[in-house]
């Protein structure tokens, strides 16, 4: 398959407006417009009368209000966070405030590895660190409310403690920024790991859900079929990576530069710390060698050469 992914950029949401996407399902948008973040983070709403909220995104008091304006006259019980980064997770707060919901997630803020000595960690600004569920789930939980039942799937990754969520009376999957059809996902240690993103992705293969409803852009239609871009999307770019090293050692911006044809400026340092999730991954296995611990200022030759 190729790795070009069939990426869709239309968006229907208007920042402030529910909208219903799919039957029992509403959405909103946050205007939290970025590079990152495509038109904004969406906030889904399951149900009716009783009611789940799935990231209740950042905590922007426009966005709060409208999502609290949504849900008038109906009873929160329920709020599911994916992770926790500050345009997902720091909205519950406020949202708990007024509902008196219990939240649920895999866990709290994390890096997915330990860090290095002497290691400053660029993320940490995006992570929301004062977040912590109420009710922490395991991989395979199920939690049910009125009308509807969520299974809390595990797919560390992007971040350590990302988690995805199938609406079982539905063929669909939350999916958080694990996937997203406007744009891949951002794996940048030590927030993230390449290896357990790979696993993930895998893991999902399986699934039955054909429709993905993430956390930033339009619904992903043929869901199965689109996950399988995502990974030869990434085994490619694994395949560029390994065929820079072939032409000698280097450094992370060269295998950005020669790799990332085209990139929005904004973006380079995201695109290093992808490269670096790969480098630490191929490293790990022993394909790649570097002095030390992979390190986004490091050098890299295959290993053996």
């Amino acid at each position: 398959m190729s790795d070009d992914i069939p990426f869709d950029k239309s968006f229907g949401l208007v920042p402030g407006i529910v909208r219903e996407i799919a039957p029992g399902v509403r959405a909103l948008c946050a205007g939290n417009a970025n590079a990152f973040t495509f038109k904004g983070t969406v906030t889904y709403i399951i149900g009716r009368g009783q009611v789940a909220i799935v990231d209740p995104g950042p905590d922007d008091e426009a966005h709060v209000a409208a999502l609290l304006d949504a849900v008038r006259h109906e009873t929160v019980t329920h709020i599911f966070v994916t992770h926790t980064h500050r345009d997902h997770s720091p909205a519950a707060a406020r949202v708990v405030a007024a509902t008196g919901a219990k939240t649920y997630a895999e866990g709290p803020h994390r890096a997915a590895r330990p860090l290095h000595i002497g290691e400053l960690n660029p993320l940490d600004a995006s992570g929301d660190a004062e977040f912590r569920p109420d009710i922490a789930l395991e991989d395979g939980a199920v939690v049910g409310g009125k009308g509807w039942t969520l299974e809390a799937v595990a797919t560390p990754g992007h971040t350590a403690n990302h988690m995805v969520f199938a609406l079982k009376e539905a063929d669909i999957l939350f999916s958080g920024d694990h996937v997203m059809g406007w744009s891949t996902s951002i794996v940048a240690p030590p927030d993230g790991a390449m290896s357990d993103y790979m696993a993930s992705l895998q893991k999902l293969t399986p699934r039955d859900e054909t429709v993905y409803l993430p956390g930033h852009g339009a619904p992903i239609k043929d869901a199965p079929r689109f996950l399988r871009h995502y990974i030869a999307h990434r085994k490619a770019r694994e395949a560029s990576i390994l065929h820079r090293l072939g032409k000698g050692e280097t450094d992370i911006p060269t295998l950005v530069r020669a790799i990332y044809i085209g990139l929005d400026p904004r973006l380079t340092g995201a695109a290093g710390l992808s490269v670096l999730a790969h480098l630490e991954d191929l490293v790990a296995r022993g394909v790649v060698a570097t002095q030390g611990a992979p390190s986004i200022a490091g050098r890299y030759r295959l290993a053996g050469g």
